[in-house]
């Protein structure tokens, strides 16, 4: 793989959603007109979901309609497929798997997008954005993030727990994310709300096309 395979990674998926935010979210309520897409602190992602399973990144996507966590290959991988989906460590395409980040568990529901770009996992962090005055507090909050993440698995010696389908009616968040994503967002920028509990007017968004997510696939 060529040294300057994850920068066309990433350049890949930013050409999507912008092709997404003048195509299917033209004119959607939702939108933040003072936001862009733009893809925030992006580097190796050190959870390993299934033996063998080829690299994937772990970053933030900035959008003007949602914040996400995203676990994104290094190359496309098919998200139509079960059996690649099961080798590459991936959810499959609306099912949602609880991944550990040190001391943090997170909601990560599989995801697909045609245009080269295939299959990934993604949190959902803010959506709407309208909490957000511009760009550069959108940025911020994606690097604190990314900042929180990744000094927790640095400082957790416990390895991390495999990921499991949460039972209906639990939450399978344990205390420390709620911190997380709320009160320590909140001590960065003055927002923050809870990972996986977006809500739309009583109905979860799908964070990637901005569609009523009604359903959640456990």
């Amino acid at each position: 793989m060529s040294d300057d395979a994850p920068q066309r990674r990433l350049a890949g998926l930013e050409a999507v959603f912008r092709r997404i935010a003048t195509t299917r979210m033209r004119g959607v309520p939702v939108l933040n007109p003072a936001l862009s897409v733009q893809a925030v602190g992006f580097g190796p992602d050190p959870l390993r979901t299934a033996p063998g399973a080829a690299p994937t990144m772990l970053g933030v996507l900035v959008t003007p309609w949602f914040m996400n966590l995203l676990r994104l290959p290094l190359q496309p991988v098919d998200g139509h497929d079960a059996t690649v989906l099961q080798a590459a460590g991936l959810a499959p395409l609306g099912h949602t798997v609880v991944r550990r980040y040190g001391e943090h568990a997170l909601d990560f529901t599989g995801a697909h997008e045609a245009e080269g770009l295939g299959a990934w996992e993604q949190a959902s962090l803010f959506s709407p954005m309208f909490a957000f005055a511009d760009q550069p507090a959108a940025v911020a909050t994606a690097r604190e993030v990314m900042r929180l993440l990744r000094q927790s698995w640095s400082e957790t010696s416990t390895p991390p727990s495999p990921p499991r389908h949460p039972r209906e009616g639990e939450d399978p968040r344990t205390p420390a994310t709620a911190p997380f994503v709320g009160a320590r967002l909140r001590g960065h920028d003055g927002v923050g709300r809870h990972a996986g509990a977006i809500q739309q007017d009583g109905v979860g968004w799908h964070a990637g096309l901005g569609e009523p997510d009604r359903e959640r696939t456990r």
